[in-house]
């Protein structure tokens, strides 16, 4: 009788386990222990509808669509950064390719009230939204890019000290409906850096493809992190990523919303087939519509890479590289965005900074479609 009991007892483990339906990511042991043991010197910043952590000369922020607090658009992301142009004393300059939270034209409208510099650039295609018109009406300058290519940016500068950035665009749906990530920096040589392209394009009329490539401190060290800080199409990024993954050793996680560039997609699968872990999430709409996505010679190749399972976007723009290295921004993993866009790139080499990441792929990843 005993034996029979453990017999089913062992049968019912293995139906349970055979009804599972979330996906375990391919991590490997050293990514877990790092997920698993973040810094100290990082902090938690509580979010109804997001995640939050603070690293001193950072913060960086990721959206939770998932939050039930997400559908009433509140208590995201969008929070901390009110909060800092509600500080800003100087100026402000945002560079953004859509503009629909009310949260944000409330703030930059205040900051204007108290007579802070408020200044702008947005992809011309957006400018007739409500939010950008009553702006305008209050007499914050915009500027529009006018041409073909998108002026894609998300980045916010305020008083010459710390910059905002990442994938999310200042919309409902970017912070509220979508997967995206934003980080603050706080750094005077970084500001500097984003305040000279923004002023490339809103002083000097130069967008896209009129190349100046002149980031005054494209390498910047902070607290012994170094951050490369690129613009496309400027700096010619696509190389600069490809040398990146080349140069990969044990694994590459990203997470595209999309990916049509074959230098990119062959390089990681050059570095899959000399034995690199790769796994991805991209954005089904994008997998479906995009002409030469990278989707299928991924997965022809066998590798883990899935389409997303949210009813937003999968709108990062992220590869997490041997757990320590983090690129991010507004470059998706196009042609247009290497050279026809306005683009942001940052490339982080922090480990900490790097688990955040590769925690967020987790959570996308137990999502995906299979």
């Amino acid at each position: 009788m005993k034996k029979i009991l453990a017999l089913l007892f062992v049968i019912l483990i293995l139906l349970s386990a055979c009804n599972l339906t979330t996906a375990t990511p391919p991590i490997s042991p050293a990514v877990d222990s790092v997920t698993e043991d973040p810094s100290a010197t990082l902090i938690d910043i509580p979010l109804a509808a997001g995640y939050g952590v603070d690293g001193g000369w950072f913060e960086l922020y990721f959206t939770n669509p998932s939050s039930p607090l997400a559908s009433q658009e509140t208590g995201g992301i969008d929070g901390p950064l009110v909060e800092a142009i509600d500080s800003a004393r100087l100026s402000v300059d945002v560079a953004i390719y859509s503009l629909s939270l009310n949260s944000i034209r409330d703030a930059l409208l205040r900051a204007q009230d108290r007579g802070v510099q408020v200044r702008m650039v947005m992809e011309s295609d957006n400018l007739d939204r409500t939010d950008p018109q009553k702006l305008e009406e209050a007499g914050i300058p915009i500027l529009g890019d006018r041409r073909e290519g998108l002026m894609h940016n998300k980045f916010v500068v305020i008083d010459n000290s710390e910059v905002w950035t990442g994938s999310t665009n200042f919309t409902d749906s970017g912070a509220y409906e979508d997967n995206n990530n934003m980080i603050r920096i706080r750094s005077v040589k970084v500001a500097e850096n984003f305040t000279k392209e923004f002023e490339e394009m809103f002083v000097d009329d130069n967008f896209g493809d009129k190349i100046v490539s002149d980031t005054p401190n494209p390498r910047v060290t902070m607290d012994g992190t170094p951050v490369d800080v690129y613009f496309a199409p400027d700096d010619n990024v696509q190389a600069r990523l490809v040398d990146i993954i080349n140069n990969a050793q044990e694994s590459i996680y990203f997470m595209a919303f999309s990916f049509t560039a074959d230098p990119l997609g062959r390089a990681i699968r050059a570095r899959a087939e000399d034995g690199v872990t790769v796994a991805g999430v991209m954005d089904t709409e994008q997998v479906n519509s995009n002409i030469g996505t990278e989707f299928d010679p991924f997965r022809q190749a066998g590798l883990d890479v899935f389409r997303d399972g949210i009813e937003g976007q999968m709108h990062h723009k992220v590869m997490a590289i041997d757990e320590s290295i983090v690129i991010f921004g507004s470059y998706n993993f196009t042609n247009s965005a290497e050279t026809r866009n306005d683009e942001t790139v940052l490339v982080i080499y922090n480990k900490d900074i790097a688990a955040q990441f590769i925690g967020e792929f987790q959570r996308m990843y137990t999502q995906t479609q299979r």
